[in-house]
């Protein structure tokens, strides 16, 4: 396990990014308010006080091995504004006839149903990041379609880049245990019963609609 000397909103953001909690989880854990957590994500040099030194410190600790190694991979310095590219989400919508593919990922103590997703790293590109997360999670393989769009994503505040994809070939299964608890085809009209009409990003309920 890395020690961290010093912690700034770079290593904050990678450690909520690594233990795949929102903005006001995360917040909860520490013991600060949102708007904290949220100037960490605007000032990235911004350097916390001694105690959230210190809760950051034991909640990177105490984390298990998997979200250790995925912070130490997020809070890799980049050269200047790059730096941004590790909390950078490539999100991937797959469209297999009526059916659009979702996993249901743990997190925050409850279990939530959202797209294959994963963190852009610097060097990559979100194109096929989107198409990489689908089969490491899903064991689905899928083509990008188009871009949707990208936005910062409300609860998170990570810059999250959507992608349209066209289901290849491959079954569902949860290939990701630890990170997911179940992956699923799920009828498109039936999409709202798993995730809120209103979490939706409005370009993805306009391109299912079309889909």
């Amino acid at each position: 396990m890395d020690v961290i000397d010093m912690w700034n909103g770079h290593r904050a953001c990678a450690l909520q990014a690594a233990l795949r909690m929102t903005n006001e989880s995360f917040a909860t854990h520490l013991g600060v308010a949102v708007r904290t957590v949220a100037g960490w994500h605007k000032d990235p040099e911004v350097v916390p006080r001694t105690e959230i030194q210190a809760a950051l410190d034991t909640t990177h600790e105490k984390a298990d091995p998997t979200v250790q190694l995925r912070f130490a991979r997020m809070a890799r310095p980049a050269a200047g504004p790059a730096e941004a590219q590790a909390l950078r989400v490539a999100i991937a919508v797959v469209v297999r006839g009526e059916e659009v593919l979702l996993v249901c990922r743990r997190g925050d103590s409850t279990l939530r149903w959202q797209f294959p997703a994963g963190m852009v790293k610097p060097g990559a590109t979100a194109e096929d990041v989107a198409a990489q997360e689908t089969v490491g999670e899903t064991g689905v393989h899928a083509a990008v379609r188009r871009h949707l769009g990208e936005r910062l994503h409300p609860a998170t505040g990570v810059l999250a880049s959507y992608f349209l994809c066209e289901y290849l070939a491959g079954d569902a299964v949860n290939v990701d245990v630890v990170e997911n608890s179940a992956v699923n085809w799920v009828p498109i009209k039936d999409l709202p019963k798993f995730i809120p009409a209103d979490k939706i990003y409005p370009p993805i309920t306009a391109a299912l609609e079309d889909a």
